[in-house]
């Protein structure tokens, strides 16, 4: 018969293994915590290349939509801006949901109350409103000026939260959003393809965005309803393609049966159109993960950055003619966009 083997401890220490009839006794290693099991795993990728990874993918999405939305509207003869956008908010939604319910991207949070999905409705429309503006205006002007009126966003930003919350900046900050509007003048004037309604829209997808951004801030403000982004884009996006579904029946008529006759005799148009809705939701993906992984301020500095990128990218790929006050125009918007940047964090 085997004797039982007999355990003992010692406090602050490793349990010992006492064999009987012997004098020896085994010290059993302790089991690692969570923390010194991640102290002691290298991961073979450095958070560097990681972030440097993301940033490139953000990058790309961001200037990949832009261009497969001016190819789809303006060169390829698709036409339907609204229908496209309520394409881009069915995909956001799909997406949303696989990623936050399979993949645990982020935490699932629910709605609890009816107040708080009024507010999320609420943010859908204005949601909307941005989007089709911002690709109805991709049908009439290049991506280029589209990008630097664009880059108007703190000027619309700093109105609403004026208008909305009664919220006054320092002066500084207000006299940094001088160049932002000068550049855009200098631009709209020496711009070869300017065009009056395109140029309106893209105005108004610009505001829709600030606006956005501000209510979004005012709203869902108690910690009760505050959202993740993700969670965000989950409940928004459908709500944003049931706005627009009316609309795109009421103006673009026929369209479900334009596309459905189109895709059957042109395969390229269905790439075209799951490419540009994928490419859509990986923008709001991106920009969550480049968010994660750096500081608000280099967030700003790369945004920045992005706009002078692609619209670089669209004149190479486009060849839409650009002038020397163009250019310098929208250098001097960006260049006040710094200013009201660094001017905002000092005033903080």
């Amino acid at each position: 018969m085997v004797e039982a083997q007999s355990w003992t401890t010692r406090r602050s220490s490793n349990p010992r293994l006492e064999v009987p009839g012997s004098d020896q006794v085994l010290d059993i290693p302790a089991t690692p915590t969570a923390e010194t099991r991640q102290q002691n795993y290298s991961s073979p990728v450095s958070p560097t290349v990681v972030t440097a990874a993301i940033i490139a993918s953000w990058y790309c999405s961001n200037i990949g939509v832009l261009l497969l939305n001016k190819y789809l509207l303006s060169f390829y003869g698709y036409r339907y801006p609204i229908f496209l956008t309520m394409l881009h908010m069915l995909s956001c939604a799909a997406y949303s949901f696989l990623s936050i319910k399979w993949l645990h991207i982020v935490p699932f949070q629910q709605i609890h109350s009816r107040r708080q999905f009024l507010k999320i409705l609420g943010l859908s429309a204005i949601f909307c409103f941005s989007v089709v503006c911002g690709n109805t205006s991709l049908r009439y002007l290049p991506v280029s000026f589209n990008q630097a009126i664009g880059a108007t966003t703190p000027f619309f930003t700093a109105i609403f939260a004026f208008a909305v919350t009664c919220k006054k900046e320092s002066g500084e900050v207000y006299l940094a959003l001088i160049p932002v509007v000068l550049g855009i003048v200098l631009a709209s004037n020496s711009e070869p393809l300017f065009h009056l309604f395109g140029f309106l829209m893209c105005i108004g997808s610009t505001a829709g965005r600030a606006l956005k951004s501000v209510v979004q801030g005012l709203l869902l403000t108690s910690e009760a309803e505050k959202l993740h982004s993700m969670n965000l884009l989950l409940y928004m996006a459908p709500l944003a393609a049931l706005i627009l579904l009316p609309f795109t029946l009421y103006i673009e008529g026929n369209v479900f049966r334009i596309t459905v006759e189109k895709s059957r005799g042109d395969g390229f148009m269905v790439f075209l159109l799951v490419s540009n809705s994928t490419v859509a939701y990986l923008v709001n993906l991106t920009n969550f993960l480049v968010t994660k992984h750096t500081s608000a301020l280099t967030l700003q500095v790369l945004g920045n950055a992005k706009a002078a990128a692609a619209a670089f990218v669209s004149v190479l790929i486009f060849r839409n003619p650009v002038t020397v006050m163009g250019v310098a125009g929208f250098g001097v918007t960006l260049m006040g966009v710094v200013a009201y940047s660094e001017a905002k964090k000092r005033s903080k």
